[in-house]
C-alpha cells in the first residue's frame, strides 16, 4: 500500500511539473497577444444593488490607469486540457472534473469577451442571471452523469456516515456545489494572486484526499491544476502582469465543486474553501444589509475590499488569506481522514468499480 501511494504521488508530481512548465511556456505567448490586442478589462461601475462603486474605483485607480490584460485563465484551461488529455484521461475519475473545468471556463470566456471587446451598456459582460443559468445548466448535466451513470446517490457526512439523498437529490446537491463554488471563486478574484492562491490550497487538499481514497487519476487532475496555479502565481504576484478573468475563476470554481463531489466530501468544501465562503458570504451579507437596513455593513464588499479601505495593503491581505486557507485545507484533510470520509468513500468507489467490472463481464458474455 505504501509503495502504491508513493508511486501515485510521484505520478501526480510529474503531472504538476508538466502543467507548471507548459503554463510557463504558454504565458509569454498569451502575454504577447494580450498586450498587442489590448485585452483590457472594463471595470464595473455599479454594484449589484445599483449604486456606484466609488470605493473600489478609488482603491484600484492605479490598476485602472495602467491597463493590464484579463482572460489569462485561457492558459490554465489549455494547460489542464492538454496534460489531462494526453496523460490522465479516465472515464471514472477525470472526465467529470475536466468537463466541469472546461464548462466553467466557457461561461467565463463568453463574459470576458463581451467585457473586453463589447461596447455600449452591455459591455460589462454577461448579466448575472444569464451566467447563473449557464453555470446551473452545467452543474445539473454533470450531476445527472454523476448520479445516474456513476451511481452516486449518497453523501458522506463526517463522523456520522452516509446520507442517502437519491438520484434527484444528488443532482441538486451536485449542481449547488458547482454553482456556489464557481461564484465564490469568481468573487474572490479581486486582488493580485488572491483567487489563485486560495484555489491552490483547496485543490492541493482535495488532491491529498483523493490520493488516500485510491483515486489516483483524480489526484493527478488536482495536482495538474496546482501546477498551473503555481505558474500563474509566479507571474501574478503584485504588481500582476495579467488577471485570470472569469475564464479562469469560473473554471477553477466549477472544477473544484466537481472534485468535492467526486471525493464524496461535499460537507468539507466550506472548510477546505473557507476563504471562498467568507468572500462570497460577505458580498451576500452586504446585499442583505442594504436591502434590510438601507445602509452598508462593510465599507465595500467582498471583505478584501473592506480591508483595503481600512488601510490594509494588498500583499498583506492576500498572504494572510493564503495562510488561513492553508490552515483550513490541512484541517479539511484531517477531518476527511478522521471523520470516515476517506474510508467510506474509498469503499464506495471500490464497490462501484467492482460492479462496473461485473456489468462489463455480463455484456461481454452476452455479446
Amino acid at each position: 500500500m505504501e509503495d502504491t501511494l508513493n508511486n501515485e504521488a510521484f505520478y501526480g508530481l510529474i503531472l504538476a511539473l508538466s502543467a507548471f512548465f507548459l503554463a510557463t511556456f504558454l504565458t509569454p505567448i498569451y502575454t504577447f497577444f494580450a498586450y498587442k490586442y489590448k485585452f483590457w478589462k472594463k471595470q464595473k461601475k455599479e454594484a449589484m444593488t445599483g449604486e456606484k462603486l466609488k470605493v473600489v474605483a478609488k482603491l484600484h485607480a492605479d490598476k485602472i490607469a495602467r491597463h493590464f490584460p484579463t482572460m489569462a485563465g485561457i492558459i490554465g484551461v489549455v494547460t489542464v486540457l492538454i496534460v489531462t488529455w494526453i496523460c490522465n484521461l479516465n472515464r471514472e475519475q477525470t472526465w467529470l472534473p475536466l468537463i466541469g473545468f472546461i464548462g466553467g471556463s466557457v461561461v467565463g470566456l463568453i463574459d470576458d469577451l463581451i467585457n473586453v471587446f463589447g461596447s455600449g451598456k452591455g459591455a460589462a459582460g454577461l448579466r448575472a442571471p444569464v451566467k447563473f443559468a449557464m453555470i446551473t445548466t452545467i452543474g445539473v448535466m454533470l450531476g445527472w452523469w454523476f448520479a445516474v451513470k456513476l451511481g452516486w446517490t449518497s453523501i458522506e457526512v463526517p463522523f456520522v456516515g452516509a446520507w442517502e439523498v437519491g438520484t434527484v437529490g444528488m443532482i441538486v446537491v451536485f449542481a449547488f456545489a458547482v454553482v456556489a463554488t464557481s461564484n465564490a471563486v469568481n468573487i474572490s478574484d479581486g486582488l493580485d494572486g488572491l483567487a489563485g492562491g486560495l484555489s491552490l490550497m483547496a485543490y492541493g487538499a482535495y488532491g491529498v484526499i483523493a490520493l488516500f481514497q485510491g483515486q489516483w487519476m483524480l489526484t493527478g487532475f488536482c495536482l495538474t491544476v496546482v501546477g498551473w496555479l503555481l505558474s500563474y502565481i509566479w507571474f501574478n504576484v503584485p504588481p500582476a502582469r495579467f488577471m485570470m478573468g472569469d475564464t479562469g475563476s469560473f473554471a477553477l470554481g466549477a472544477g473544484l465543486g466537481v472534485v468535492a463531489m467526486m471525493t464524496n466530501s461535499f460537507f468539507l468544501l466550506p472548510i477546505i474553501g473557507i476563504m471562498f465562503v467568507v468572500e462570497a458570504g460577505s458580498s451576500l451579507l452586504q446585499i442583505f444589509w442594504k436591502k434590510a437596513f438601507h445602509k452598508k455593513l462593510f465599507i465595500s464588499a467582498p471583505v478584501h475590499h473592506h480591508l483595503e479601505a481600512q488601510g490594509w495593503g494588498e500583499a498583506k491581505i492576500v498572504m494572510r488569506f493564503w495562510v488561513i486557507a492553508g490552515v483550513f485545507a490541512i484541517l479539511g484533510v484531517f477531518l476527511a481522514v478522521q471523520g470516515g470520509v476517506v474510508n467510506e468513500a474509498k469503499q464506495g468507489i471500490e464497490a462501484r468499480r467492482d460492479q462496473g467490472i461485473e456489468i462489463q463481464k455480463v455484456d461481454d458474455a452476452e455479446a
